[in-house]
């Protein structure tokens, strides 16, 4: 988003929830604060911080963790009418004449049943627009289990009782072959870092995200992958590097 608003770009964030549902950082909400409230709050601030010119809420509750009992909350996101959200999602879309839409990947990144439920209802706001420039954010899995394995060398002198644990089997994000686009945005990895510290309810500064080194995080979030929907790429073929590339050919 930072990358694309300093290129001249109008960009718009959607949310379709207030993230009610999370747990708070300890001490961080003042006596009688509603953690929905301050989340809004963040959230502007966050958008502010990137570049973003508008800030559009869904008006869904959140659906909490998968497998919570408030995934069955008739008002939460994960239960809305996949149509319905869409056309309010179309709305918001027509009313700012939009050009490229980013939504999820189909399993939400790792699951989360909002993220699920946004990758539904972007697709189907697209199709009702016949929007054809359409990006689902993604992680790259190769690239993940690589640093796993990568970290796992660093602790190969250790005992084995001391070793941390290292899973491979994760399901993060999409396999390498599927992603379209890799896009460079370390002139904006610290951008990206003062965004997330604005979300000081769900992130604390001893979080991972923040108390890693600067250059760790540089290299770990340093790209930022999407699957153009509905697109392959062909196995020989380069990752795209930018996501209005199409509008200006």
């Amino acid at each position: 988003m930072a990358k694309a608003a300093a290129a001249g770009h109008r960009v718009v964030l959607v949310t379709a929830t207030r993230g009610e549902q999370g747990d708070p950082v300890p001490g961080v909400l003042a006596d009688g604060e509603e953690l929905a409230t301050r989340r809004v709050q963040e959230l502007h601030r966050s958008a502010e911080i990137l570049g973003a010119e508008r800030v559009e809420l869904l008006g869904y509750e959140d659906s909490g963790m998968m497998g919570e009992p408030s995934n069955a909350n008739p008002a939460c996101f994960w239960q809305a009418d996949v149509d319905e959200a869409a056309e309010r999602l179309v709305a918001i879309l027509r009313s700012v004449d939009v050009d490229v839409l980013t939504i999820y990947d189909d399993h939400g990144n790792y699951g989360h049943p909002d993220h699920i439920q946004i990758h539904r209802v972007g697709a189907r706001a697209a199709e009702l627009m016949a929007l054809e420039h359409v990006f689902e954010a993604t992680m790259n899995r190769d690239a993940i289990l690589r640093s796993i394995r990568e970290a796992s060398d660093m602790f190969d002198d250790m005992d084995e009782a001391d070793r941390p644990a290292i899973d491979e089997n994760t399901d993060m994000g999409s396999p390498e072959e599927i992603i379209t686009h890799a896009l460079d945005i370390s002139e904006y990895v610290g951008t990206k870092r003062d965004a997330m510290r604005a979300h000081a309810s769900q992130i604390a500064e001893t979080d991972f995200f923040l108390a890693m080194p600067d250059e760790a995080f540089a290299s770990a979030f340093g790209t930022e992958w999407f699957i153009a929907h509905g697109k392959r790429r062909p196995a020989d073929a380069p990752f795209g590097d930018d996501l209005f590339a199409a509008l200006e050919s």
